[in-house]
């Protein structure tokens, strides 16, 4: 040690040696990180996508800016999240479990910001809503209008996916709640029933039903039943109403989207079912297709609304469901609504 220029020997050198062995072992390190909420935000888009360009689109970002990111985190931490071939993607044993406390941290980074949220002005800012395919066309234009002329502030950002698509973004904070047609058994989802949707046969013109007052559940049994492909709940739905199944030569025809389904009707391949809310579609006039409302008891379906039971902006929710009601036409039947939830 100095004091000026004169040096001064260290008086307690052995203690000095026992502190610095001991309080301030050579393992001990310490590190300044530079992690934040973007990086981990990279990191569940590659786990999920197991491809860098999708993920880099996914998150609106160039491909080289989020494996620099990557691989700037994994330098830092010291392990490899990802193990990368010239074909694959995959997550390693310790990216699986930095993962897992990923999703944790941003589920609670996008806790702070709704709870913020609904402090400010739950009827002010982002609301994301999901919608499945066979409802959201339908169902979306009726509401748009009228919510924003109530709640100019409420600003919906609308995504159209399929059901298991939509939970798994409700689980990971990706939406804020989803309008599905099926229940769903997920214990931290809060799930309320809005309106019963009848279903209507669409059936070709010149079809045999043209002629029938009435259609009855054998009549659906033993007709050729067209569908939407496998993980649209509505056809899941049709082929339990009508008890029965798809084989033959139409057990591979099937369509990705209702409006496609209603073409293959009007080309004369078959019939489907189709929610009372369709009915507005354009597909109802000159396509050579005849629609009929079942008069079965069991022919309908019960649209939801389901949302995280954390999600605190309650208030945004009852807004738009007051709205989605209040537009629904004579189609379909709205359910009472509890007002505690």
């Amino acid at each position: 040690m100095t004091l000026g220029s004169k040096v001064i020997k260290d008086p307690f050198p052995r203690l000095r040696r026992f502190y610095n062995r001991n309080l301030f072992p050579a393992s001990a390190v310490v590190y300044s990180m530079t992690m934040n909420l973007k990086d981990l935000r990279y990191v569940i888009a590659v786990a999920e996508t197991k491809h860098f360009g999708r993920a880099a689109a996914r998150c609106f970002v160039s491909q080289p800016t989020l494996s620099g990111q990557i691989k700037k985190l994994e330098q830092e931490l010291g392990v490899c999240i990802f193990e990368r071939t010239n074909r694959s993607v995959e997550i390693t044993a310790i990216g699986g479990e930095i993962l897992q406390h990923a999703r944790l941290m941003l589920e609670q980074a996008d806790a702070i910001s709704q709870l913020a949220l609904a402090h400010q002005d739950p009827l002010a800012g982002p609301l994301r809503i999901g919608a499945i395919p066979t409802l959201s066309p339908y169902m979306m234009p009726l509401i748009l209008i009228p919510l924003r002329d109530k709640h100019p502030q409420l600003k919906l950002v609308l995504s159209e996916e399929m059901t298991h698509v939509l939970t798994q973004r409700l689980r990971n904070h990706e939406i804020d709640a989803a309008l599905l047609a099926t229940l769903v058994n997920e214990p931290d989802l809060t799930q309320i029933e809005l309106f019963k949707e009848p279903f209507w046969l669409a059936h070709p013109s010149k079809h045999e039903f043209y002629h029938k007052e009435q259609i009855t559940l054998d009549d659906l049994k033993n007709t050729q039943l067209l569908l939407l492909s496998e993980g649209h709940c509505l056809a899941k739905q049709a082929l339990e109403l009508c008890q029965t199944d798809v084989s033959g030569d139409m057990a591979d025809l099937r369509a990705s989207s209702l409006e496609t389904l209603l073409q293959l009707v009007g080309a004369g391949f078959g019939c489907t079912l189709v929610p009372a809310l369709a009915m507005r579609g354009s597909w109802t006039t000159d396509s050579g297709v005849i629609a009929r409302k079942l008069e079965l008891p069991q022919a309908f379906r019960t649209i939801s609304l389901a949302f995280r039971s954390s999600f605190p902006r309650r208030e945004a929710l009852h807004a738009l469901c007051k709205i989605l009601l209040s537009q629904l036409p004579n189609t379909v039947q709205a359910l009472p609504q509890d007002s505690s939830w």
